[in-house]
């Protein structure tokens, strides 16, 4: 208890050092016009990962906060989509197992009653595809971090002016970021549901299910 006291009062201390003021207050100048940068918070980088970045560096941050936004949003959706009881017609393998048949959530990847191996695989095999040949900027002529529309998806987006556009920039950032605190408590609750208390740490929650 006394070393996390003394951890803590270090760290309060380390957050008034001249230093550290210094190098938030160049990255604000620095970004603070971004797309993404908005009331309350403004230029929020808790843990200074862009002290001293340049353009690229930021734009880098960018594309990955972007990248893991759109999968967040498209999990978050498959989950209370199958949740509500939704689910694609048909069978999901050779052996006529419709695809309700499977759990939802993680146990429909991890467990006992988790979808076979070798499906599992043709997922992992399937997102490694769209990562390396799919999902990116392939002709070159992306005009923003995240911009996978190469020439020919494009939805109108050229028809917006540049303050549109840089609101539906600001929509898409912001519902991605929702979504990864959205899927990662849909995961997390699952498991301590799941734990039913057997986990030293999750068990700690259990009583609040």
């Amino acid at each position: 208890m006394k070393s996390a006291i003394a951890a803590t009062l270090l760290a309060s201390a380390a957050a008034f050092a001249p230093s550290q003021v210094a190098n938030t207050q160049t990255s604000l100048k620095a970004f603070e016009n971004e797309i993404g940068v908005q009331e309350p918070l403004g230029f929020y980088d808790p843990l200074n990962l862009l002290d001293g970045a340049d353009q690229a560096r930021f734009d880098r941050l960018r594309y990955v906060e972007l990248k893991h936004g759109r999968i967040s949003m498209l999990a978050f959706l498959g989950q209370i989509t199958t949740r509500a009881g939704l689910h694609l017609p048909g069978s999901i393998d050779l052996e006529g197992d419709s695809f309700d048949s499977y759990p939802d959530g993680l146990a429909a990847l991890f467990g006992d009653d988790a979808i076979p191996s070798a499906g599992f695989g043709q997922l992992i095999l399937f997102v490694g595809l769209l990562e390396l040949f799919v999902m990116k900027d392939v002709t070159g002529t992306a005009e923003f971090p995240g911009d996978f529309r190469n020439g020919a998806l494009d939805f109108g987006w050229d028809t917006f002016s540049p303050k549109q556009q840089a609101f539906k920039r600001g929509i898409e950032l912001n519902n991605g970021r929702a979504a990864m605190m959205g899927i990662l408590g849909l995961m997390v609750h699952e498991e301590i549901v799941a734990a039913g208390g057997n986990n030293p740490v999750i068990g700690l929650f259990g009583a609040y299910n």
